[in-house]
């Protein structure tokens, strides 16, 4: 075999994967391709053989042939703009597998590669990440001084992996504004199922009815990993609601990101008679409806569902299964929206490297798919209405930081006599968390009136989250805005300061606190001539105009347009316009009184 053969060999699993898919076929029979179809998979690497070649034999410098093989792989991963799909190399296959369990020494976070850059979907339960502030969303631009961009998130979990109690130093950044943040990895055993808080006698053990006088019960699944099924319905039992001893249940599913779909199909199973859980489809694999059966299902009891924006793809299964089989309402706000099932498959000639790879897209009993893509205006599973319980940032970690004080194992203090936790209002003010108030009072006025109530705020509706998640996008592309106006002009202060300088700053176009939106600004064309009128809708015109190719103008008066333009340019009043009233308010040459001729912006 030649050197450039040799070369591709350990691409040729994975090629020969995407064109057995391409084909509707399965991963396993397409490493049993016949001979003529090995020769069209070849013919496909032909040309990666020949840049190969090439290289090798003139290039400058000797080339490494590992590290082109290994950009070969990711390129062709990246031009999926997959953040799930990944290939995993040898060296990080037991940690990749420790992750899948939920056990691995780390920093203890849910990541995937967005943009380009390493992104935390959700920090887990009790883990290093979220002792130290990590939130959903955050980018982490570096770790330990190495940049993430353009790294798969194996590449990063390499970083962030090490020996227990060693620290790791990571450049963060959060809504535009970028601080660091040092923390100490440690071992990461992921305990799926908590309850409201640790019993009082042993200290160890979970306590999970919250209401003992209603018996309702609340169970927090933080991962669905093997076992969580088993795991969910001990916790259950432990409160007898296979018995009908069960008056109702919050099932919080927030901060979960998901895990193994099978575990949420069982748990779906235990609360639903009948009906459909989930469907999946995929090219090369046929459409699987999965259906809940009658044996084993527990008595009709209402149930509250807590989700937010850190609940992902198992969880928005489960979720979107009971809500939309009229076993459950959800309380909280959007879920995350990932619609998409991943297969992990080991590559036979890349000596122990995996491919995890997006080969389904699961749906929801409706038929409808979660997955949130740029242009969506809609994605996830939304609260019912009337459920919606919206919390800021800020809010979100002080809960987190009540919720860690509460879950730590200690003795019994005298202090735990004064909580009351079936009381939604204590709920709010000790604990700070008003989607669990919310959900517990609504699942408390079922019990006790056979009815639901809404608990969140009122008329909520999609379209309301929806403008939520807007809002604070806006918020976020507003602080970037400023930062980015903060550089401007340090970079114009910097180039005045240096000696010998000879790039000009950037002129001041328009006078600081001026408000513009609302305004208008208005263009002439080079004869004088009004071309159009466009109102202003934000305060971000100077910023736009300093790559605009204009030139401030002081005090130059706007030429007599020839009769030809002004014939040309004329705009005719319409009377059913404000500004029709005004003497020659559309001729480009009348004054106004307010302003001089060429005044641009209003």
């Amino acid at each position: 075999m030649s050197r450039q053969r040799a070369f591709v060999q350990g691409l040729l699993v994975t090629t020969v994967g995407a064109v057995a898919l391409a084909a509707g076929m399965g991963f396993s029979n397409a490493l049993n391709l016949s001979a003529s179809a090995r020769t069209t998979d070849y013919a496909f690497l032909d040309p990666i053989i020949d840049v190969h070649s090439t290289l090798a034999n003139r290039y400058i410098s000797p080339i490494d042939d590992k590290a082109l093989q290994q950009a070969a792989i990711n390129g062709m991963i990246e031009a999926l703009n997959d953040p799930y799909t990944q290939y995993v190399p040898p060296v990080a296959r037991n940690d990749f597998a420790k992750e899948l369990l939920g056990e691995y020494v780390g920093i203890g976070a849910q990541i995937i590669t967005q943009d380009q850059w390493l992104t935390i979907v959700s920090p887990l339960e009790d883990s290093p990440a979220i002792r130290a502030g990590l939130m959903p969303g955050d980018r982490i631009r570096e770790i330990d001084g190495v940049s993430t961009f353009g790294k798969t998130d194996v590449e990063c979990v390499q970083i962030l992996t090490g020996e227990p109690g060693t620290p790791v130093k990571l450049l963060v950044e959060r809504k535009g504004e970028q601080f660091t943040l040092d923390i100490i990895r440690d071992q990461i055993k992921t305990r799926s199922v908590k309850g409201v808080h640790r019993d009082e006698a042993e200290g160890t053990r979970w306590h999970h009815l919250i209401d003992t006088s209603r018996s309702i019960a609340y169970i927090r699944l933080t991962q669905f990993t093997p076992r969580c099924a088993e795991e969910v319905a001990e916790a259950l039992a432990s409160v007898g609601a296979d018995k009908g001893k069960l008056r109702g249940l919050v099932l919080d599913l927030r901060g979960n990101p998901g895990g193994v779909l099978a575990e949420a199909e069982r748990i779906a199973d235990l609360f639903l008679p009948s009906g459909v859980i989930v469907s999946t489809r995929g090219r090369a694999v046929p459409e699987k409806i999965t259906r809940a059966s009658a044996p084993g299902t527990h008595p009709d009891y209402p149930i509250a569902v807590l989700i937010n924006g850190s609940s992902a793809s198992a969880s928005e299964v489960l979720a979107g299964a009971l809500v939309e089989n009229n076993r459950a309402i959800a309380v909280g706000s959007r879920t995350f929206g990932k619609g998409s099932v991943q297969s992990v498959e080991t590559l036979r000639h890349a000596r122990g490297a995996q491919l995890k790879f997006t080969e389904q897209g699961y749906y929801l009993p409706s038929g409808r798919s979660i997955t949130r893509k740029d242009d969506s205006a809609q994605w996830g599973v939304d609260p019912t209405d009337g459920f919606f319980v919206p919390i800021t940032d800020k809010e979100l970690l002080e809960l987190l930081r009540v919720r860690r004080e509460e879950e730590v194992i200690r003795t019994r203090d005298p202090a735990d006599d004064d909580k009351n936790w079936s009381d939604p209002d204590w709920i709010v003010s000790y604990l700070k968390d008003p989607q669990l108030a919310a959900a517990l009072k609504a699942v408390q006025v079922r019990a006790d009136s056979g009815s639901w109530q809404p608990t969140g705020q009122p008329g909520i509706t999609h379209t309301a989250v929806t403008l939520a998640e807007l809002q604070r996008l806006e918020i976020t592309r507003d602080r970037i805005n400023r930062e980015l106006g903060r550089i401007d002009n340090r970079i114009a202060a910097l180039a005045t300061a240096a000696e010998g300088a000879t790039t000009t700053p950037r002129p001041d176009l328009i006078p600081d606190g001026v408000t513009l939106s609302g305004g208008q600004i208005r263009i002439y064309d080079k004869d004088g001539a009004l071309v159009t009128t466009l109102r202003l809708t934000d305060e971000n015109l100077e910023r736009w105009l300093m790559d605009a190719g204009v030139e401030k103008i002081e005090d130059r008066p706007a030429p007599e347009p020839t009769p030809e333009a002004a014939t040309k340019h004329e705009i005719k009043p319409d009377a059913t316009k404000p500004d029709a009233t005004e003497p020659d308010a559309t001729k480009p040459d009348a004054p106004r009184p307010d302003r001089s001729p060429r005044e641009p912006v209003k």
